[in-house]
């Protein structure tokens, strides 16, 4: 049996809903309408990619898993800061959402050298940061792109009204 069970669904009105479901029964969800559901379900998708090519096990889907809300995500930031591994996971799928919206592919040591930069800034700007600490390969990218694209294609070709559903863990 699945750790948590990620459903997506895209709304007729364009808009679309995240929920989880924890081993317990427990769900957290989030709808996503206008703009929000057309940006969040590929980064909830990217999430998965990168967390299941690297084995992440506190990254977004592992801290639900652990019993995060959604809502716990954002400010106020109810839980606190995000746990180092999550940090880090966030950086990597933000890097990954603007090469899909720009277009252009980094490389590893491109995306590295973006984290790098990332965590410094938020350091001399007082937000603290966890050091980089994971060095990506261009062979993981590659693995991550290619489930990233194949989610984002099933979830693009999935008809309104309808839910696609992961199992993470």
């Amino acid at each position: 049996m699945p750790s948590l069970t990620i459903r997506l669904k895209k709304h007729p009105d364009g808009s679309a809903s995240l929920s989880c479901t924890r081993p317990s029964g427990s769900v957290t969800w989030q709808h996503q309408p206008g703009v929000r559901g057309t940006y969040f379900p590929p980064h909830d998708l990217t999430h998965f990619a990168v967390e299941t090519a690297l084995g992440v096990r506190r990254g977004f889907y592992g801290l639900i898993t652990e019993g995060w809300d959604v809502t716990d995500f954002t400010a106020p930031w109810p839980r606190g800061p995000l746990p180092p591994e999550a940090a880090e996971v966030e950086v990597i799928v933000g890097a990954l959402d603007m090469e899909r919206l720009q277009g252009e592919p980094l490389t590893a040591a491109g995306l590295a050298a973006q984290r790098t930069l990332q965590a410094e800034s938020r350091r001399a700007y007082g937000k603290g940061a966890a050091p980089v600490t994971w060095v990506l390969t261009d062979d993981q990218l590659a693995t991550i792109r290619a489930r990233r694209d194949e989610l984002i294609a099933q979830w693009q070709a999935l008809p309104a009204g309808e839910t696609m559903e992961l199992a993470f863990g």
